[in-house]
């Protein structure tokens, strides 16, 4: 199969962009030929270019005509887009429609649905947003970025393209990474079809079992930020005093430094490479998800069960799915520090309780969160998408035929 996939890098290295290099060494290692198109946020610089970029979210004309010269000259049997925000633009669905080549898009945030692109923004989540065509009121509140003008320019875009029926009649199929995530797009002012929404998971390379016997830190993974739930795992951590280390950088870092110079029982890492992380996962009690917004996955659980290393998280988004309550994992609600102290408490005074949820979780992994269990996934699709294309013509023949 030839697969041309596409996407927006954003200037700082995020979890789309690991699902993107990784699903393409995926589909390459089984043989299919894979091309990319990618843009960069980092190419939008000086002011003309954030001029040309805002006045191009609607429809990019220089992003088009990429899309068309790549299709004509790789002709593939499948597109695949991971994101087409802000340099590309919904053309992309458009150009792939002229030259009948069905489309796949992976829904890595809710950018669709909400403005802020999380459905979370000054501390709360806004479901409220999910059902409006123009939802207005985000861009007052600088919903995006803090910024009115950004925020607008993504209202305007996804919501001329629902009046236009882009998401509903331009692309083949939208991947959910969960079915709670589907769920919110399907009961949405996108009035996708039933039948476009197909659910998939991320996967992870298998990072080998961690440690028989665990020593007594928890771990925290991921962007310091807080819609991240890090001002709930500090106020928790300082409750019980319990060794936390954490791993990552973000707008609350300084706040991370101050708790642990209060508090020694934190160990702040900053940011790290892979496999500093994977050692720190294979020896931790636990890993702690505290995510307060719908999170679209969870990267960073399905490496701790591939460790098999239990998962504390939050009850809502990816943590809630996949993390099942006293099987793989502990739940507890979402921001309620005491709530998240006891969790961790439960499995501080029970080792064996903990190390039989790890083995769980690594059984979890091997069913459903591995490189081989994703390809069929993702290959499954691809051929449901080439299936829509063969009925779409068999349709427009037949209509030709009756009209002759």
């Amino acid at each position: 199969m030839r697969i041309l996939i596409i996407h927006n890098h954003y200037k700082q290295t995020g979890g789309e962009d690991t699902v993107f290099f990784a699903e393409i060494a995926l589909l390459e290692e089984h043989g299919h030929t894979v091309e990319t198109l990618t843009f960069s946020n980092n190419d939008v610089n000086s002011a003309a270019e954030k001029l040309q970029a805002a006045l191009g979210v609607v429809y990019n004309y220089k992003g088009a005509r990429a899309v068309d010269e790549r299709i004509k000259l790789f002709k593939p049997d499948v597109v695949h887009v991971h994101n087409f925000f802000p340099l590309l633009s919904p053309a992309v669905f458009y150009v792939c429609q002229k030259h009948q080549v069905p489309v796949v898009m992976t829904l890595h945030n809710y950018r669709l649905i909400c403005p802020s692109t999380y459905l979370h923004y000054h501390g709360k989540v806004h479901l409220e947003n999910v059902q409006k065509v123009f939802p207005l009121k985000p861009i007052k509140d600088g919903a995006y970025r803090d910024s009115s003008f950004q925020t607008a320019s993504v209202v305007l875009t996804t919501g001329l393209h629902k009046l236009l029926g882009t998401w509903r009649n331009k692309v083949n199929l939208f991947i959910a990474l969960t079915p709670g995530a589907a769920a919110l797009f399907q009961n949405s002012s996108l009035q996708l079809k039933p039948e476009q929404l197909v659910v998939k998971p991320n996967f992870t390379a298998d990072l080998g079992l961690g440690a028989e016997e665990r020593e007594e830190y928890f771990l925290y993974v991921g962007r310091l930020s807080p819609e991240k739930g890090l001002e709930t795992l500090l106020e928790a951590q300082a409750l019980r005093s319990f060794k936390l280390k954490v791993i990552g950088d973000g707008p609350l870092r300084e706040a991370v430094e101050a708790h642990a110079a209060k508090y020694p029982a934190l160990e702040y890492l900053g940011y790290q490479k892979r496999d500093r992380v994977v050692e720190e996962l294979k020896r931790a009690r636990g890993l702690i998800f505290p995510s307060e917004w719908p999170e679209m996955f969870g990267m960073s659980i399905i490496e701790a069960f591939s460790t098999a290393t239990p998962v504390i998280a939050a009850r809502i988004g990816g943590g809630e799915y996949l993390v099942q309550d006293g099987c793989n994992g502990l739940h507890y609600q979402p921001g309620d520090a005491r709530d998240l102290a006891n969790k961790v408490k439960e499995l501080e005074q029970n080792k064996s309780y903990a190390l039989g949820l790890g083995k769980s979780a690594r059984q979890d992994y091997l069913h459903h969160y591995t490189p081989e269990v994703n390809y069929q996934l993702l290959l499954n699709i691809y051929q449901r998408a080439l299936g829509q294309k063969k009925e779409s013509s068999a349709t427009v023949h037949s209509a030709t035929v009756t009209e002759l």
